[in-house]
């Protein structure tokens, strides 16, 4: 009898092949506790834009692409008087090349209501032909 017993014993004390999960369990739900808990703490980045009135001075005599709200595109230097002249989308990289002789800094005027991928379009033809130098032109008053 003790031989059966003695067998009984040995069968029970064998190893499993299995893997325990029970801690694993415990310890996602500690950590998803916490990050329940930190989640609302954590705020967002902010961007702290600058305002109008604080945006830096433009350089001296770049070249203004002007867009109307039909989008008719004219250019000038902007220096002393000189006026704007008429151009269309074919002809802007070769204006914009007859005035910057100094890798003259370029800035974009546009009318409010010209749809924002028409000054993306223009400024991404800038760009891809060299320049980079490129800005906005924005109405500076601050009495708003």
């Amino acid at each position: 009898m003790s031989s059966l017993r003695g067998n009984s014993r040995r069968q029970s004390r064998r190893l499993k092949n299995e893997i325990n999960v029970v801690p694993y369990i415990d310890v996602m739900l500690v950590l998803l506790v916490i990050f329940m808990v930190t989640a609302p703490i954590i705020t967002p980045g902010l961007i702290d834009l600058p305002s109008v009135g604080q945006a830096s001075e433009v350089p001296a005599s770049p070249i203004e692409v002007q867009i109307d709200k039909e989008g008719q595109m004219s250019i000038r230097l902007r220096e002393g008087e000189a006026q704007f002249q008429s151009i269309n989308t074919e002809n802007l990289i070769n204006e914009v090349n007859l005035l910057a002789v100094n890798q003259n800094p370029i800035v974009i005027a546009a009318d409010g209501e010209v749809p924002y991928a028409a000054v993306m379009e223009i400024m991404d033809q800038l760009r891809s032909n060299g320049f980079t130098r490129l800005g906005f032109l924005v109405n500076q008053d601050t009495g708003q």
